[in-house]
């Protein structure tokens, strides 16, 4: 790993993250929140635009200011959230494609403004593997920004990242598929067992957009899939999943289960905008807003909100 890169992010290594030692966090002290961003997706703006989103996506200037918008109303916000996640999709070029690179570059560069007291957790997207993601492509996606999947805890809360694209398509990596499943029945049992607070999951792919039992969707993950996790997470307890990909605000409750469908940072497909999401957690509830770039960067966060974070 280059030292640059090293000194700058906490990377997820060995399926933790470092920054939350696990013995210091595994006990609930009191409420606490964090910021989830999703699909800053550098290229996507303007391939869409012109309606080549295997080739265009040769300019990324508005998305590298709306990162850096959302740096700045994140490096503002105070108390400062415990950490910033983003759900997948950090560039728009596929492995092996001709921007790939730049992009990258660009977006580690802006990134690097986030206050050092802010770790980052980062999630991969189909973009960030490839839809069909192998080995090869998994490997640089984790020498590039950490662990594909991982765990860490924060104040008794415990904290799931997924790769989701094994669940979209692991035809050329079942090992690897076969061992994040392996590694996801020990997490969910250590949920169970109630040793958490809440027990939270991060990952791009949505389960569902609306409820558990739509149609197979580019944007969901096919309904066998889809099922068998749903099943796995309710039973365990987990109490939402926080997802991008869908480039809109969406999402729906399944028994306890809160299916969180965040819209992107980058490119919009629906009539949201640009923006980040809010998340409380509290001994009893795990609450979040949707916020506009403009809105968080200008009036930051509600009383509502702030008056739960506070409470002791």
């Amino acid at each position: 790993m280059a030292g640059e890169d090293t000194d700058v992010f906490f990377r997820a290594r060995n399926r933790t993250l470092d920054v939350f030692p696990e013995e210091k966090e595994l006990q609930w002290k009191s409420p606490f929140y964090f910021v989830q961003g999703a699909d800053p997706q550098f290229g996507l703006m303007k391939a869409w635009s012109v309606g080549d989103c295997e080739n265009g996506g040769d300019e990324w200037e508005e998305e590298m200011k709306l990162t850096q918008q959302a740096v700045q109303a994140i490096n503002k916000l105070s108390p400062k959230p415990k950490f910033f996640v983003l759900c997948g999709d950090l560039i728009h070029a596929m492995p092996g494609t001709q921007w790939r690179s730049n992009q990258i570059k660009d977006l580690k560069e802006i990134l690097k403004a986030v206050d050092k007291e802010i770790p980052l957790v980062f999630v991969s997207g189909n973009h960030d593997l490839g839809n069909v993601p192998t080995s090869e492509t998994i490997a640089e996606y984790c020498q590039t920004w950490g662990d594909d999947y991982f765990s860490f805890w924060v104040g008794g809360v415990l904290f799931l990242v997924l790769n989701s694209q094994l669940y979209a398509d692991s035809s050329k990596c079942l090992n690897l598929k076969q061992a994040q499943d392996q590694w996801l029945d020990t997490q969910l049992a250590i949920a169970k067992q109630k040793m958490c607070k809440h027990a939270i999951v991060f990952q791009h792919i949505p389960l569902f957009l609306k409820n558990v039992s739509e149609e197979d969707d580019y944007f969901n993950l096919s309904k066998p899939v889809r099922q068998e996790l749903v099943d796995k997470f309710t039973k365990a307890g987990i109490k939402a999943v926080f997802s991008g990909h869908y480039h809109r605000n969406a999402g729906g409750l399944c028994k306890d289960l809160d299916m969180v469908v965040s819209s992107a940072i980058g490119c919009q497909l629906g009539e949201d905008t640009h923006g980040l999401r809010v998340v409380v957690v509290t001994a009893e509830k795990i609450v979040h807003r949707y916020y506009s770039l403009n809105k968080l960067s200008n009036e930051g966060i509600e009383k509502e909100l702030m008056d739960m974070i506070k409470k002791e």
